[in-house]
């Protein structure tokens, strides 16, 4: 399938690798301040903070110094609309929206996708920065943590792709599947004129994402860029070129994900290539590098048992896999770096093909958010020492397991935790929760 897969041509020169989510800030502010002609940008969410408030205000300040600027924010609905997981009351990222939009001399569009009725259901997990002709590509959505405002950060992916193709593809789909679709409606709405949209309309929206797709003109030769999407388990592209991915590489592959629980098929080719003899290196977040993650000392919620259940799929999932671990073909990184977090996802296959992607390789990405990403396929290898340069850096806060036992048990786990969890396994809902985290 990857051979036939049509991509938009690219030049070697035509994408640069940023290593920092500060550099990922200062791109995008760059980039907005000099947009001519269109900014869309799609992020789960766009905070409430002091980051997420300097982006917002560049755009504004962008759309004044530019009125004909095509600027169109879309941020997941029902994250947009609530607040921070514990906090209660009317408090959602749309009252900001509003606020600034309401005194805006040139408002501009930031729109709610409710992809599907309810949030744990399914999100916007579609990921892009379309400014103009160029495309940044990055994980990250837009508050304080992700681009390291402050003392924290939380480690992603960032690539910067000039194509005026690409850029437009993204916007095309944007515009027609998004943008123009009845269940998709204006956050920045006044509170007594505000229109919501049917409930008819949200429940079906599924179905017309499900049909989505990335037009372009297209060449199946040379070096090229292909961006893929995918929504739910059928037809889903994006889902058929990872496992296509790891089926047809011939000797190596580098993995990304922050919480390691691949759904069925995925494990199962990743055994496979195994078996095969080809190697595989997994970096993944340690617990305590999970952003659900609640140190001992700070008061516990329900919310702070799932990095304890990611660990656990890892260990058995090691545990099953120590043959390939003692002979070197299977190495798996933790990455701790003090407080802050990890985010990273994508595939690299032979060092020729790379998946960068918002996706996180998981049963929820799978089967029930709205995901895309881009697959690069580098024929002559003009970029394989740049993410050999990625990898390197990214493996700097990485600690590799030499057995399954270094991973703890749930005995180890903080008595909450351990209540927890142990619930979970008597009503034997554990099978049920792996597949919509």
């Amino acid at each position: 399938m990857l051979d036939k897969l049509g991509g938009i041509p690219l030049q070697p020169e035509a994408i640069r690798w940023l290593l920092t989510p500060k550099c990922l800030k200062a791109e995008l502010l760059t980039s907005i301040a000099g947009a001519k002609h269109a900014i869309y940008i799609s992020a789960l969410y766009l905070e409430d903070d002091d980051a997420g408030r300097e982006i917002l205000a560049a755009l504004m300040l962008a759309k004044d110094q530019n009125p004909a600027l095509d600027v169109k924010v879309l941020v997941d609905f029902h994250r947009a609309r609530r607040g921070l997981i514990g906090h209660k009351g009317d408090s959602g990222n749309y009252l900001m929206y509003r606020k600034v939009n309401a005194e805006a001399k040139h408002p501009i569009e930031i729109l709610g996708v409710p992809v599907k009725s309810r949030e744990f259901m399914g999100v916007l997990h579609l990921k892009g920065f379309v400014i103009d002709d160029t495309v940044i590509y990055s994980g990250a959505s837009l508050n304080n943590i992700y681009l390291h405002e402050h003392e924290k950060y939380r480690f992603d992916r960032y690539h910067v792709i000039e194509s005026a193709e690409l850029a437009r593809s993204m916007r095309q789909m944007i515009q027609t599947y998004l943008v123009d679709d009845v269940a998709v409606c204006s956050l920045t709405q006044d509170k007594e004129s505000e229109q919501l949209p049917e409930k008819a309309d949200v429940r079906s929206l599924k179905t017309r994402l499900g049909k989505a797709s990335y037009q372009f003109e297209e060449t199946r030769i040379g070096n090229r860029i292909t961006p893929v999407m995918g929504l739910g388990r059928k037809k889903n592209k994006l889902n058929k070129v990872v496992v296509d991915l790891v089926a047809q590489s011939k000797e190596s592959l580098f993995i990304c994900t922050p919480y390691f629980n691949p759904p069925y098929i995925l494990a199962r080719s990743l055994a496979k290539h195994l078996r095969d003899g080809k190697r595989i290196d997994i970096v993944v977040g340690d617990k305590t590098a999970n952003d659900f993650y609640i140190p001992p000392e700070e008061e516990f919620s329900t919310i702070g048992a799932l990095p304890y259940m990611y660990e656990q799929s890892l260990r058995k999932f090691a545990k099953r896999q120590q043959w390939a671990i003692e002979n070197g073909q299977l190495n798996i990184h933790l990455w701790k770096d003090g407080i802050n977090s990890y985010h990273l996802k994508g595939i690299s296959a032979d060092g020729r093909r790379h998946l960068i992607t918002g996706s996180n390789l998981n049963p929820r990405a799978w089967s029930l958010d709205l995901e895309n990403g881009l697959l690069l396929q580098d024929e002559t290898g003009c970029w394989q020492e740049q993410f050999e340069t990625e990898q390197t850096h990214i493996l700097q806060h990485t600690e590799r397991l030499y057995h399954y036992s270094q991973i703890d048990t749930l005995h180890s786990y903080p008595a909450p935790v351990r209540k927890i969890m142990t619930r979970i396994r008597r009503l034997k809902a554990d099978f049920l929760l792996r597949r919509i985290l």
